[in-house]
C-alpha cells in the first residue's frame, strides 16, 4: 500500500477495508487467518506517537487544567492550524456522547489535531463507529481509545425507562439496553450504575467486534479504556 507522510493513503485504506469485507463474506473463517497479516501492514509509524498510558496522563492533566480554570489552549495557533492541514497525528481517539455539554477538546484542554473524536448519543458502538476508530488507530496511529460517557446521560435514562420512542431514536437506545440489564437487580443509584455499565459494555463491544482493533490490542499497540465525565464538576474519572 502507498503511504503519504508515513501513513497509508486514505483511498488505499478504504479499498483494503472493502476487500476485507468482500473476502470475509466469500471465504468465511479461513479468510481471517490471512487478514491478520494484512492488518499488521496498515499500522503506520506516527512521528508524534505517545504510549497509551502517557496519552491517558495527557488527557487527565488537561482535564485538571479545565477544572482549575487554568487552560493552556494548546495547539490552537494559526501556525499549528497550518501544520496539521498537511497531516494529522492525533495522540488519542475519543468515543464520546453527542451531548452538547461534553465537548472533548474543551474538557481535556486539547487543540487542533490532538484528538480524533467520534460522538454519538449514548456513546453507542455501531459499525460506523468501529470503522471510524479503526481508521484512527490503523491509519492515523492513535494508540489510545477512550470511551467517554457522562453522568445523567439522557440516552441511558431512556434505556432505563424502556418505552417506545419515535423515529430512529429507538435504534440508539437498543444499543444501550444490554448494559441496563446488567444492573437490573442492583440497589442504589440505578442511573449512575447504568451509565457506568454502559461505558463498560461499549468498551467491551469495541474490543470484541473488530478484528483490526483486537490485533492492535494483542500486539500492545493499542489500549481501550472507559471514562466518565461529571457534568456538574467537569471531572473525568477512568472506569476500571
Amino acid at each position: 500500500m502507498s503511504r503519504i507522510n508515513g501513513f497509508v493513503g486514505r483511498r488505499n485504506f478504504l479499498k483494503f477495508a472493502s476487500v476485507v469485507g468482500i473476502a470475509a463474506t466469500t471465504f468465511g473463517d479461513s479468510f481471517w487467518n490471512t487478514e491478520q497479516t494484512a492488518v499488521a501492514d496498515i499500522h503506520p509509524v506516527n512521528p508524534n506517537s505517545i504510549s497509551p498510558n502517557e496519552a491517558i496522563k495527557q488527557l487527565l492533566d488537561g482535564n485538571q487544567r479545565f477544572i482549575d480554570q487554568k487552560r493552556q489552549y494548546p495547539d490552537q495557533s494559526l501556525e499549528h492550524l497550518r501544520s496539521v492541514a498537511k497531516a494529522q497525528y492525533p495522540f488519542a481517539a475519543i468515543l464520546g456522547c453527542a451531548d452538547s455539554r461534553v465537548p472533548a477538546e474543551i474538557v481535556f484542554d486539547q487543540g487542533l489535531g490532538d484528538l480524533f473524536v467520534v460522538r454519538v448519543a449514548g456513546n453507542v458502538v455501531s459499525d460506523t463507529v468501529i470503522g471510524s476508530l479503526e481508521y484512527s488507530t490503523a491509519v492515523l496511529g492513535s494508540q489510545l481509545i477512550m470511551v467517554l460517557g457522562h453522568r445523567r446521560c439522557g440516552a441511558v435514562a431512556e434505556a432505563i425507562k424502556n418505552e417506545p420512542l419515535p423515529g430512529r431514536i429507538g435504534l440508539i437506545i437498543e444499543g444501550i439496553k444490554p448494559s441496563v440489564e446488567r444492573i437490573k437487580f442492583r440497589t442504589g443509584d440505578n442511573m449512575q450504575d447504568a451509565v457506568i455499565a454502559n461505558i463498560q459494555y461499549q468498551t467491551e463491544k469495541l474490543q470484541e467486534s473488530s478484528t483490526i482493533l483486537a490485533k492492535l490490542l494483542g500486539e500492545g499497540k493499542l489500549k481501550i479504556v472507559g471514562a466518565c465525565y461529571d457534568i456538574d464538576t467537569g471531572k473525568v474519572n477512568i472506569i476500571t
